[in-house]
């Protein structure tokens, strides 16, 4: 082997013997203990046995407008302009992506540049001989100087791939923060409809026991009928008082419950009957593409990305850490001879660095990675299947609510029918007003039914909507993730 051989080999040699201590410190026997559920390990895939399910169209990004609401769409608006929690997911967003940006300057070239100027004085029985020994000088430096560390076993590359990710997992968190925000504005709002659609039922069956009353002290004092019929009705009308005082309280509550979803002390908003929404359209089935639609999963499993670099990057510190080093400047002593041509200096080289004997620092690490990619794939893991149970119980709730909505409507036509039937009689003297009433009684309370199904069935399209993602629009990157099941 010549000589320009051996100075060829020299670095590389060094490096491989680097290596080879290296071993010294081993990561061996620490692995992940969890593993990553995919779409077909919670039933999210097509039938085997036919044609690929019908696709169940995406939400919109403002799915709410479907409504048909504006004052629901401005109030909306509204929260996602100014609420503190959503500013807080973007606050956490901004923190990741300039950790980020701190991984992405591990992998690039650093420069420096330094002045300094002291004064000193010199010993006279140190290394330094008369007449420098014993003096007092000026020292003067100028310098110019870089490093870059060449990342051979991908420590820093692995490092912004996981900063990377955690960015990615807190912007999806932004997204997911956007729908929660949202769905708890719409169904606050529906919730404040609900309660004035009551309050409107209540006040007519005040009206209809303050009747009730009138008609019965009628009777009471033609000898119809006795005080004990009278003190019944006296007692049913605080009754209906306190109903509507009841529901007068909520009323206050959810509105200073939506008060504080939108960021506005004084809110003043009077919500429509909740006869006036136009329903959302509800598919029949959990989307297969479930994955890829809810912001929280593709957080998660950005989070589970991340992990998995951070383990890659803990087992390179295994590994020999190379820098080039080099630097260029002016050294004096005196301060007039620092830009003179003889104070030039300047030096490079290689500087290498290995763990040998570390006391476990590494290996303890490298289980604290480990143990991070266990809870995020586990972590991952229950967001899946709690996804999955959402979807499923609110498409078993809207079925289910539709179904009553059937029966109560045919219930209701029926007290109308009988409510009917008793005020013609009453109109030509073949039944009492009390029959009236009494039959009015069965419609309003048909009525209340209708407001709370009406209501249910609004709460849960906005909570299916949340459930089947709110209208997130994922991005390739995490469509790719939602798809695969290795780390």
């Amino acid at each position: 082997m010549n000589n320009n051989q051996t100075r060829a080999l020299g670095p590389l040699g060094a490096i491989m013997a680097a290596a080879l201590l290296a071993g010294c410190a081993s990561y061996s026997g620490i692995e992940p203990q969890s593993t990553l559920r995919g779409a077909q390990d919670v039933g999210l895939t097509a039938p085997a046995s036919g044609a690929p399910a019908a696709p169940v169209p995406a939400l919109a990004p403002q799915w709410w407008t479907q409504f048909g609401d504006p004052q629901l769409d401005r109030l909306v608006a509204q929260a996602l302009e100014g609420s503190p929690n959503l500013r807080i997911a973007q606050a956490r967003l901004a923190r990741a992506q300039a950790v980020q940006e701190l991984a992405r300057s591990a992998t690039l070239p650093q420069v420096q540049g330094s002045l300094e100027a002291q004064r000193q004085r010199f010993s006279a029985t140190s290394i330094y001989p008369p007449p420098l020994g014993g003096s007092t000088r000026e020292l003067g430096t100028l310098r110019l100087g870089g490093s870059w560390e060449l990342d051979f076993f991908g420590k820093n590359r692995q490092a912004l791939e996981a900063s990377l990710g955690a960015s990615r997992a807190a912007q999806a968190d932004v997204e997911a923060a956007r729908v929660v925000l949202a769905s708890n504005v719409a169904r606050t709002y529906f919730q404040m409809a609900r309660l004035q659609d009551q309050a409107q039922v209540a006040q007519r069956t005040l009206a209809q026991r303050q009747e009730s009353l009138k008609l019965v002290g009628d009777r009471v004092s033609a000898g119809l009928d006795t005080t004990l019929e009278q003190r019944q009705s006296e007692g049913a009308i605080p009754e209906a008082r306190q109903q509507i005082e009841a529901l007068q309280e909520q009323l206050q509550l959810a509105r200073n419950a939506l008060a504080a979803l939108v960021g506005q002390t004084d809110l003043k908003v009077e919500p429509h009957s909740l006869a006036t929404a136009r329903p959302l359209e509800v598919p029949t089935t959990i989307p297969a593409d479930l994955l890829g639609r809810r912001a929280d999963i593709a957080a998660a499993r950005w989070r589970v990305e991340a992990a998995t670099h951070d383990i890659a990057s803990a087992k390179a510190q295994f590994y020999p850490n190379v820098n080039l080093t080099a630097f260029i400047g002016m050294s004096s002593i005196g301060l007039n001879r620092l830009l003179e041509s003889g104070s030039q200096e300047w030096g490079a080289g290689p500087a290498l660095h290995l763990p040998i004997f570390d006391a476990g620092r590494l290996r303890a690490n490298l289980r604290g990675k480990t143990a991070d990619l266990d809870l995020a794939v586990e972590s991952y893991n229950a967001a899946l299947l709690e996804a999955v149970r959402d979807v499923a119980d609110q498409l078993a709730s809207a079925q289910s609510i539709a179904r009553q909505q059937v029966d109560q409507r045919e219930a209701q036509s029926a007290a109308e029918s009988a409510y009917d039937i008793a005020l013609q009689r009453y109109k030509a003297g073949l039944g009492t007003y009390l029959n009236v009433l009494t039959a009015e009684t069965a419609v309003l309370n048909q009525r209340r039914l209708a407001v709370d199904l009406a209501a249910r069935a609004l709460d849960t399209q906005v909570l299916l909507a949340r459930a089947l993602g709110g209208g997130f629009q994922a991005d390739p990157g995490t469509l790719r993730l939602a798809t695969t099941n290795t780390r």
